[in-house]
């Protein structure tokens, strides 16, 4: 007999409070992530070689197509879990989250064939040089050849736990391994302890990565007889319809990340034209970039199963309210960020290396990408929902134009016009179009859901 105390969640609790539970876990979970992201940035930092920082930025982009994966099935499957539980259909719900999770498991083993077959070619696409080539290499060692299974599994498994309700176990789950990764890192990248630079940091984001799987693997053994998140390989057996509603939304999100890495890697290849120094601060730039992003992420993530919930139950007035609510708390909190990143942004650079033109780069980068934060929140929320609702073509549309048809071009006429710096300027460009689109299509998608509703009446 599962619980369904979570319905009040979901259906009566005042939205205020509805949206602080299970976002507010979310969120700290996603400071948390930051700070763990930021861990192998700054002690490799603490170095003072550009190498070792190059070689953490020249991975980002294959650590970032992971979530390919994770979109594919963690936010496929979640959605099609939660608007089958709005519409009361349990054994949907839990097929769902079976095939999502085997599926991930399987597709991220093959991410560490193909990673350890073709690793050479690849280091030169991601646009390392025999300077920083090893310590990239071994980076990606621990992150992407031994480590892409827990990286995948623990994302997958923290949206399937959440998508129930279950906001805080998902939080602990994925700050269990945060927290371990900023333990062990000072321990395997100092040259005090083991001294191993980069390719420390990847060891220890294995571990942490490692630990957190153990707990959710734990959490739903505990509550076995009481969850919809089920890992039993017969429920995973494909049926058409629960295969076509998560690709439906999976393959359009994770299509979403190949093109940030896409955009990254042309990001990383135009910056190291202008050598190590550069690389480094535009890896430890971005970085800082993405702590703010992360919240207002985590802020989404979070009202996600309260939305695709809402949706499934054809309760479009809260899904509705939902949304603008939360559009309202990440504008105000970015708006402040921006006017903080653009006063302190040397001092920011300053607290991750002493190197003085890794900081003088670093500090106009942040300028550059902190006028994007505010319009990236609002077309962040606007894909979000689309994706909640089962509408992943609309968010692949936007993924599309944000990579693609703006943000690329952007890339290529700012640096002709304004070498290296305009680089860090060619993300507001695509985020202010895309935001103004996410307004306006959220409130015709609406309107249409309240209509269609109406006749159903």
């Amino acid at each position: 007999m599962k619980d369904t105390s979570k319905t009040y969640l979901f259906e009566e609790m005042p939205l205020p409070r509805a949206i602080a539970s299970l976002a507010v876990p979310t969120v700290i979970s996603s400071l948390v992530t930051v700070l763990y992201n930021l861990a192998d940035t700054w002690f490799v930092g603490i170095l003072n070689d550009p190498i070792q920082n190059a070689a953490v930025t020249l991975a980002a982009p294959v650590i970032l197509a992971f979530y390919f994966v994770t979109n594919l099935f963690g936010v496929g499957s979640s959605s099609m879990m939660g608007r089958a539980l709005g519409r009361r259909d349990i054994d949907t719900a839990l097929r769902s989250s079976a095939i999502g999770f085997w599926a991930a498991l399987i597709s991220s083993l093959a991410f560490s064939v193909l990673y350890s077959v073709f690793s050479s070619p690849l280091l030169t696409v991601l646009g390392s040089n025999p300077e920083n080539r090893n310590a990239t290499a071994g980076y990606l060692f621990w992150t992407v050849s031994l480590g892409a299974a827990p990286s995948i599994l623990n994302v997958v498994l923290s949206f399937l736990v959440r998508t129930e309700g279950a906001s805080m176990h998902a939080s602990i789950g994925t700050m269990s391994g945060c927290v371990l990764n900023i333990i062990l890192d000072p321990i395997f990248v100092l040259p005090q302890f083991l001294n191993m630079g980069a390719s420390g940091a990847g060891l220890a984001t294995f571990i942490s990565n490692c630990a957190a799987c153990i707990y959710f693997f734990v959490l739903i053994f505990i509550r076995r007889k009481n969850t919809y998140v089920c890992l039993n390989p017969k429920m995973a057996v494909p049926k058409k319809e629960i295969v076509s509603g998560i690709c439906s939304v999976g393959i359009p999100a994770g299509i979403q990340n190949l093109l940030n890495v896409t955009g990254m890697t042309i990001l990383n290849n135009f910056t190291s034209a202008y050598g190590t120094d550069a690389v480094a601060a535009m890896g430890i730039s971005y970085k800082v970039f993405m702590i703010p992003v992360q919240i207002a992420f985590g802020l989404t993530q979070g009202i996600a199963p309260l939305i695709s919930y809402n949706y499934g139950s054809r309760n479009y007035k809260r899904a509705k309210k939902t949304v603008f609510m939360s559009g309202k708390i990440s504008v105000g909190f970015l708006a402040v960020i921006t006017v903080a990143f653009f006063i302190m942004s040397d001092s920011i650079i300053h607290g991750f290396i002493k190197n003085e033109a890794v900081i003088g780069y670093g500090g106009q980068f942040l300028k550059g990408m902190a006028l994007a934060l505010v319009f990236q929140c609002v077309d962040f929320l606007g894909v979000n929902t689309y994706q909640a609702c089962g509408k992943g073509i609309i968010s692949l549309i936007f993924a599309i134009m944000r990579k693609i048809v703006l943000e690329i071009p952007a890339m290529i006429i700012l640096n002709k016009l304004f070498p290296l710096y305009g680089l860090a300027y060619a993300q507001f460009c695509a985020e202010i179009i895309l935001a103004v689109g996410a307004v306006f299509t959220i409130n015709i998608m609406f309107k249409k859901f309240e209509e269609q509703n109406r006749m159903f009446q």
